[in-house]
This record gives C-alpha cells, structure tokens and sequence, in this order.
C-alpha cells in the first residue's frame, strides 16, 4: 500500500489549466471574493430586493407571491446577478425562477425568467386529492419498469403552480420511488394537472450517467484524511470535510429527503493512512477513486471558477462506494447532499467511481444550485450535457497520467459486454448509436442522455473545432451540421463560458436556443461582443443547427 501524499500546494501548476485563466475566473466569477470597494454578497441581496420593488410589474410580481434567493454572483468589475425562486400563496412555482442583474453601482439592468407573464389563479384548491395524485405517479413509475416487479414503492406528492409547460396552472408534483428485483432504487418525478388528473410531464428523478490511496483507475493519488484518535478517517477537512463512506451494498427508498430506507455510509478509517491495492478486493479501493473524485471536482470549481463548495458555501458533500447489488449506475442526490456509486455487474460496466463520473454527477449539485435545468425535454439534454462538459473538464484540469483528459464520457467504467469503447462521444455523440449530433425540433423528445449530445457536440466544437485531428493520444473526427468549419477556442475558454451561461444566465426553462443566447452573453461578458471568442460560440452553435 502506499504513503499519503498531500494534494494541495502548487495545483495550478500542475492541474493542466493555466493559472492565468484559473486566477481570472477565480478573481472574475467567485461570490466569495471581496476585492476593495466590492459589493459583498448581501450588498447584492440588498440592491437585487430594492429592484424587485421598483420593478415587480416588468418581472410579473404581484402581491400573491413571495421570493428566495437561491444563488449570488459578483463579478470583477462589481456587477452582481442575483437568482431567485418564487412561490404563489406559499406553493412553489415551477419555472418562476429568474435572475436579477444590476451594473456595478447596484442599478438594475434587466432579468431573465424561466417564463413570461403573471402568476394568477382562481383557486389554489386542487380538484384532484393527493392520495389520487400518488395513485397517478405510482402507476406511471410502474409504466415506466415494465417487467419489472417493484417492491416497497412509495410517492409523495406536492402542491405546486406550473408554470413551465404554458398557461400556470395548479398541479401537483410527485415523486415516486420503489425497489427493483435487485434491491436497486427506482424513481421517478410525475407532474399532474390538479384539476382534471392529466399528466403533463415526468421524468426520472435519480440523475444518471452512467480518492492517497492506490485507485482502481487513477493510479496511485493524493488524499488528505484525519486523524482521529490513533485511526485514519476518510475524510478531507480542507474541502468542506467531504468523506467516503460504504453503503455495504443497501439501497435508499427515499422521496426528497423523506427515507423510509437509507443505505450507510460507514466512513471508511484506516491504521496507516495507506489506503487500498488498486483491486475490488479492497473495498477501500473504489472509496479512494470515489474521494479523488471528489477532491478533483471539489478544487476545478474552486480554483478554475471560484466556486466553493458544490453549493458555493464551502460545505463539502460526501460519498458512498458499494451501493446496492451489482448496481450499473452513479448519481448525485440532492437530499442526502451525496453522491453514490454502485460496482457495477462486471459484465456492462466495472465499479463507477471513474473521475469523469465522479465529476458528472456532482456537477449535476452545481446545476441543482445554480440554474436548475429541469430534468426533461431540452433542459433536460442541457442539464446532462452540462455535467458531461464540467466532468469532462475535471478530467482535463486533474492531469493524471493514468486517466489522461479526453472527450469520451464514462471510458474507464465500459466493459466488453457494454459494446462500445465509451458511454458517449462528444466530438459525434451519434457514436453511441441514440444521441444527436444536430439539433432538430425532435431533439427534446429524446431521452436526456441523447438530446444532451447537442451541447456535447457544440461543447466539443468550441474547444478543438471542427474535422479529424488527435489529441492526448486520442483520435477524434468531429463533422458539422450546416458543413461549416469551426476554429476551436480551447477547453479552458469553454469552461469560462459554459459555466458563467449556467450560472449567470440559464434558468429552469431553458432550452437550445436560450443556451445559445446564454453563452453568447457569458462570451460577452468575458471577451466582448464581436470578440474571436464571441463569434466562435456563434459558429459552434449554428454548426450543430442552433440559431
């Protein structure tokens, strides 16, 4: 087993990224900044509430609706954008979220919502019960696992105003999960019109995609623990004290942090601060990919965009490794705050603690916090492809020799009988044989996991641009949609871009046009308009048939 090495120090000297970009976003983008004369983030609160009151009408406010702040951020120069949600007569408004932006003296310049118009209804009386509205979602989860026989399925629902799929209407959300035959956990969210019982969308609510210590596959890498007593802890107090621990193969039945069923996670401790043998016969194997991971994505955002935390407030998520039986997947659960990783059937796919993994599905935290992309049609692919560029950026930003950066999604965790070398491609993701490389009026009618090839491939062409070309060791052959060719920028300029459009500019409604738009404002903002930078996100996007 091998000595603890310490990952902090000269990171951005060897992280791959240059440290005059980390330095720029870092200073540029972090809320937590506070530069001279700066407005502070309640300062920002503050001019953002005294806009809301001059220009409530312009924003479709009225008196039936209260507002929270879900996310702050302060540029360089002072500009702040303050992001909010909203609810009508205390319920929830699904897509009433929209964000404040106001030039540097606090003056208000303008908003972008998630939808237009006011909020009134004539009654926030449901006609449909709630247990009626369970029946529905349960029902609908069941449709969705066809020859499958779930167990111990539960659904919670909630009253909410929808104003996300045309006129707001009262509905309710329902969230319904239950066990497959395998003890794995299945869930799905159901919206359903609160008058006449219809069901107007769903969508799986369990995000998919698919840490020093010797990994599974990252080599031998750093960790930072603590010491307890005379044993080693699993756990990182310079992020946030994010931990690993084991889920000793249980599963969760949970409905948005109400668990009838939670699986442990029994924090991983060692004698000697070495950790695992780089095989599955450790379990402490898999816990050092999956802390690694962490600890990768943890310090991208933070040192690359000035992000601290997942949720930007310095608190650090945690992991759980060995979840459920033989379970193919990994995701990122807002109620727990974690992220959990199953083995995988060893047939499909191995453990799936692989860092780009690791960095997808924590990014769907940063999403979740940030614009909120909800998880179906467009916004769903939007929402998927963010996590596939960001965790595609992590691997890029760690610079680990054994799992050099590349544009393939989810490589390590493939095995012979997956059938293809990667589960996506971003310089064509039609390579998977089910995503889109082009847009098309279709495109949100695909799965999120295929519609998100879109961005991936727009992503993708930013960065490298357009035809055959090889890079760190990897062969790519990226085609355009309109035959056009495209210069690319470099990933380190996507990254600024992308994740300024999400958190700046993206809401919950969002789609590929509004992505367009989004990310031609962050290059704006970043470079300038009519900039080399400005005009190669035009390119990009009318390249995959976006305009």
């Amino acid at each position: 087993m091998s000595r603890t090495r310490h990952i902090r120090g000269s990171r951005l000297a060897t992280a791959g990224v240059a440290a005059t970009t980390a330095t720029l976003l870092a200073a540029a983008l972090s809320p937590a900044a506070h530069a001279e004369g700066r407005p502070t983030r309640a300062t920002a609160i503050h001019n953002a509430e005294s806009a809301l009151a001059h220009h409530s009408t312009a924003l479709g406010l009225t008196s039936a609706e209260a507002t929270t702040v879900r996310d702050v951020v302060v540029d360089k120069n002072g500009a702040q954008h303050v992001r909010y949600d909203r609810s009508y007569h205390q319920l929830p408004v699904l897509g009433g979220d929209f964000i404040v932006h106001l030039t540097p003296d606090g003056t208000y310049r303008g908003a972008d919502r998630a939808s237009k118009g006011t909020v009134s209804l004539p009654s926030t009386t449901p006609e449909l019960t709630a247990p009626k509205a369970a029946d529905l979602a349960v029902n609908a989860l069941r449709a969705e696992n066809l020859g499958t026989k779930l167990q111990q399925v539960k659904a919670k629902p909630e009253l909410i105003v929808d104003a996300l799929h045309g006129a707001p209407r009262l509905a309710w959300r329902t969230n319904a999960v239950g066990l497959d035959s395998l003890g794995n956990p299945v869930a799905r969210t159901v919206l359903t019109d609160a008058r006449t019982g219809a069901q107007i969308d769903a969508w799986d609510s369990i995000e998919t995609a698919a840490g020093d210590g010797q990994s599974l596959y990252s080599g031998t890498v750093p960790l930072e623990t603590t010491l307890s007593g005379s044993t080693y802890q699993l756990k990182d107090p310079t992020r946030g004290n994010t931990y690993t621990g084991d889920a000793e193969n249980k599963t969760d039945l949970c409905i948005f942090g109400i668990c009838f069923q939670r699986a442990p996670a029994t924090l991983f401790t060692d004698a000697d601060n070495h950790w695992g043998t780089g095989t599955t016969a450790d379990r402490a194997s898999a816990a050092v990919d999956a802390q690694y991971g962490t600890n990768e994505t943890w310090d991208y955002y933070r040192y690359v965009h000035g992000r601290n935390g997942i949720a930007g407030d310095g608190k650090g998520s945690y992991n759980r490794v060995h979840y459920g039986s033989n379970y193919n997947n990994a995701f990122w659960d807002d109620s727990c705050f974690c992220m959990t990783y199953g083995d995988g059937d060893g047939t499909t796919f191995g453990p799936l603690v692989a860092l780009d993994v690791a960095g997808h599905e924590m990014s769907h935290g940063v999403t979740s916090k940030t614009a909120a992309l909800t998880y179906s049609g467009e916004s769903g692919g939007l929402n998927e492809a963010t996590s596939d560029i960001l965790g595609t950026l992590v691997e890029w930003y760690a610079n680990n020799p054994a799992d050099p950066g590349d544009y393939l999604i989810g490589e390590k965790i493939v095995r012979s009988g997956f059938g293809k070398s990667a589960l996506r491609y971003m310089d064509k993701p039609s390579k998977d044989g089910s995503s889109a490389d082009c847009w098309s009026s279709s495109v949100g009618n695909l799965d999120v996991h295929y519609s998100s090839g879109v961005a991936n491939h727009f992503a993708y062409l930013l960065a490298e641009g357009s035809g055959a070309r090889t890079v760190n060791g990897v062969a790519y052959d990226s085609p355009t949609c309109n035959n056009s060719s495209v210069t690319g920028i470099g990933r380190d300029k996507l990254g600024q871009i992308w994740y300024r459009a999400l958190t700046v500019y993206m809401t919950s409604s969002t789609k590929y046009a509004g992505a367009r738009t989004a990310t031609l404002n962050a290059a704006k903002d970043l470079y300038g308009a009519g900039s080399a930078e400005y005009n190669a996100v035009a390119a990009a996007w009318s390249a995959v048939n976006v305009s």
